[in-house]
This record gives structure tokens, C-alpha cells and sequence, in this order.
């Protein structure tokens, strides 16, 4: 009779633990992959893309993009500056600007509703420190 209940035992903890083993496995599951949907824009195709106004007036260009917790935060356009002298650094909420994708063209574009001046007006970014190139 005893080798019966310890039998029992035995195999009341062993299935809680296997129990245990599965519900904790199934729920750890995290996404890995991901698909690129067609009205994603790479990275790549934004840094040195030309930002125009609606007067079509090239009023900087996408030098950097911010990302905060995963999320794109910002965009660093450039303003003023020759040859890349006395360039004047911004970030501009990602909101602010529109890029767009042409099929004829193959071409990718950027608009903002915005001058030259206002940009060089705007807080500067410094590449410095934490942010250093």
C-alpha cells in the first residue's frame, strides 16, 4: 500500500512540473521576424534625401534619423552650410515632413512645410558626446 502512494505522489508532482514546463514555454514566445510592408521606407533611402518645401525650394537635407524605444522619434535635417561648412543641425518631428515614393520615377521625395530661415532658426542638434560621429 505504500509503494502505491508513493507512486501517486510521484506522478502528481512529476505531471504538475511537465505542466508547468508547457505553460511557461508557450507564453515566452516572442516575435522575431518581421515582413517589410509596401509602404515602408528603409533607412537608407531617407539618409541624403533632399527636403523641399511646397515651393519646391530645397530647404535641407535628411542627414540622420533619432530612434527612441524602437520608434522613429526624428529626423536630423541639415540647414544652410556650403560643402559641408557651417552646416546647421535640426530635428524635426517625423511628422512634420512627407516622403513619398514616385513608381514613374523611382524616385523617393521629401516635403516639409517650412523655409530655409526657420530651419537655421530652429534649436540646433550638436553631434557630441553620447551622439559624436
Amino acid at each position: 500500500m505504500r509503494n502505491v502512494a508513493i507512486a501517486i505522489i510521484s506522478a502528481t508532482v512529476l505531471s504538475t512540473s511537465a505542466y508547468a514546463q508547457t505553460a511557461t514555454s508557450t507564453t515566452a514566445v516572442k516575435e522575431v521576424y518581421v515582413a517589410a510592408k509596401p509602404t515602408d521606407v528603409l533607412s537608407s533611402n531617407l539618409i541624403g534625401l533632399n527636403v523641399q518645401n511646397s515651393a519646391k525650394d530645397k530647404i535641407g537635407e535628411i542627414k540622420d534619423i533619432v530612434m527612441s524605444n524602437g520608434q522613429v522619434a526624428g529626423y536630423i535635417v541639415s540647414a544652410g552650410g556650403f560643402l559641408g561648412m557651417g552646416e546647421h543641425y535640426v530635428i524635426v518631428s517625423p511628422a512634420a515632413v512627407k516622403v513619398n515614393y514616385s513608381e514613374n520615377d523611382k524616385k523617393w521625395s521629401a516635403t516639409m512645410e517650412t523655409t530655409k530661415d526657420a530651419l537655421k532658426a530652429a534649436p540646433q542638434f550638436k553631434y557630441e558626446g553620447r551622439w559624436a560621429k
